[in-house]
């Protein structure tokens, strides 16, 4: 194996292209773990333009802390955008914070599998959300997740048609381990789901 993601996916057929097309990306982790979470709670079944509307009315009028978005009232958190679904969720991680002691270095030494175990036991927060702070708030390099709409898009347009889920998966050991890279790159393959991408990482 040569010494870099960017080396290692150079030499990909698939990969290689979107390589010398968009550079070297590279993944880039939160500051603040609890922040993140909020961004991509809010970023959960609805558009772009309303994500990034909810997350800057919610950043102007709470605290974005476990602490802060405890204090807050329902009211002041419909106002700013979120549904009374989302509103539980922002809560219930904010809860969960406050009681175990949630950051970046609380998860620095578990496996990827734990922390996914660990998040997802959280209210609110599934499979996509865990796999989005494993990539964007832990900076993990071999995390594939298919569930990711994006994913699916970008595989299909790069490697091509007819996979099924577990089939993409298989096909993505061949990036192992670096398939949190080959996901930047397929997310590249088309411009929209590159700007979608950037929502999920805007809000530090």
């Amino acid at each position: 194996m040569t010494g870099s993601p960017h080396e290692f996916l150079r030499e990909d057929p698939d990969i290689g292209p979107l390589v010398a097309a968009h550079g070297e990306l590279t993944l880039d982790p939160a500051d603040d773990l609890f922040r993140r979470l909020v961004v991509s709670i809010c970023r959960q079944q609805v558009s772009m333009a309303s994500a990034a509307a909810t997350r800057d009315r919610l950043f102007d009028a709470v605290e974005v802390t476990p602490a802060g978005v405890l204090a807050a009232t329902d009211a002041v958190l419909k106002e700013a955008g979120l549904s009374r679904q989302k509103t539980r969720y922002v809560k219930e991680v904010a809860a969960a914070f406050e009681e175990q002691g949630y950051s970046i270095e609380y998860f620095a030494e578990m496996d990827d599998d734990a922390v996914r175990a660990e998040l997802t036991a959280i209210t609110g927060v599934g499979e996509w959300t865990a796999n989005m702070q494993l990539l964007f708030s832990l900076g993990r390099e071999d995390v594939f997740p298919v569930g990711d709409l994006g994913v699916r898009k970008g595989f299909s347009n790069v490697v091509g048609d007819g996979y099924s889920r577990a089939e993409m998966a298989e096909y993505a050991r061949r990036w192992a381990p670096y398939r949190s890279y080959a996901t930047l790159y397929l997310w590249r393959a088309e411009e929209d789901i590159a700007d979608s991408v950037a929502e999920v990482t805007d809000g530090e």
